[in-house]
C-alpha cells in the first residue's frame, strides 16, 4: 500500500521534462504510420476535450478569451484573430530556436476538425454540476491529448510549441510554464473585452498540471528503449 502511494504521488508530482516514448521521432518530420496514428489520437483527444469546455459554458479556455477581446476590439471574426494570434505566436519561436513539424500543421486542421465537429454533436449542459464535471473532463482530455502529440516529437502547434521552447531554455516545470502563458494570455483577453468563467480559472490552473501528470504517465508506461527522455528538435 505504501508502495502504491509512493507510485501515485510521484505520478502527480509535475514533471520538469518531457518523456521519450516508443513512437517519439528523432526529428519533427520523421513520419511512420504509428507515429502519425498517435499523433492523430492525441489532437482527436485534445479537440474533444477543447470542445466540451466550450459547451460547458462556464468560460472558454485562455487563448480563446484573448481571441475574444481582439475580436471585439477590431470588429476582426473570432476566426481571424485565432488566426493573428497563431501567427505572433509563431513569430516567438524564433529566438526560442523553435522548428515547425508535421505535427504543427497537423495540429491547425485535425484539432479544428475534431473541434467544429463535437461541438455540432454535444449538447450544452443544463445542470451546473454537469458542467463543472464537464469542465474537469475536458481538461483531463486536452491534458492527455497534447502529451500525446508533444511525445511524438513532431513539431508542437503554436501554443504548445511556445510552451515546449521556454521548458527547454528554462528547465522550470511544465505546469508553471503553462499556467504562467495561459494566466498571461487570460489577463490581456479579459481587458480587452473577453469573456471569462469558473470554467477559464480551471483552465489556467489545472491545464498544465494535467498535461505534466500525464507526460509522468507516458513516461512510465510508454517508455522509448535505450532514451528515456525527449529532447526534441523545436
Amino acid at each position: 500500500m505504501l508502495n502504491f502511494l509512493r507510485t501515485v504521488r510521484r505520478l502527480a508530482t509535475p514533471t520538469r521534462i518531457i518523456p521519450r516514448t516508443a513512437w517519439t521521432a528523432d526529428h519533427p518530420w520523421q513520419i511512420s504510420i504509428k507515429r502519425v496514428a498517435m499523433l492523430y489520437i492525441g489532437l482527436l483527444l485534445l479537440g474533444v476535450g477543447g470542445a466540451i469546455v466550450v459547451q460547458s459554458g462556464l468560460g472558454n479556455a485562455p487563448w480563446t478569451v484573448l481571441a475574444q477581446g481582439i475580436s471585439l476590439q477590431t470588429g476582426m471574426t473570432l476566426g481571424m484573430a485565432f488566426f493573428l494570434t497563431s501567427v505572433f505566436v509563431l513569430l516567438l519561436w524564433f529566438p526560442l530556436k523553435l522548428k515547425p513539424g508535421f505535427g504543427t500543421l497537423s495540429n491547425a486542421v485535425v484539432f479544428a476538425i475534431t473541434l467544429q465537429t463535437t461541438l455540432s454533436l454535444i449538447s450544452p449542459p443544463d445542470k451546473f454540476i454537469i458542467a463543472l464535471f464537464a469542465v474537469f473532463g475536458g481538461i483531463i482530455l486536452v491534458g492527455a491529448g497534447t502529451a500525446i502529440y508533444v511525445t511524438c516529437g513532431l513539431g508542437g502547434g503554436p501554443r504548445d510549441g511556445l510552451m515546449i521552447g521556454i521548458v527547454q531554455k528554462t528547465s522550470w516545470r511544465v505546469a508553471y510554464i503553462r499556467s504562467g502563458i495561459e494566466g498571461t494570455v487570460l489577463v490581456l483577453g479579459f481587458l480587452l473585452g473577453g469573456v471569462v468563467g469558473i470554467g477559464t480559472v480551471l483552465s489556467v490552473f489545472l491545464a498544465g498540471w494535467s498535461i505534466s501528470i500525464w507526460f509522468n504517465l507516458l513516461g512510465r508506461f510508454a517508455p522509448a528503449s535505450g532514451q528515456e527522455f525527449l529532447e526534441p528538435e523545436f
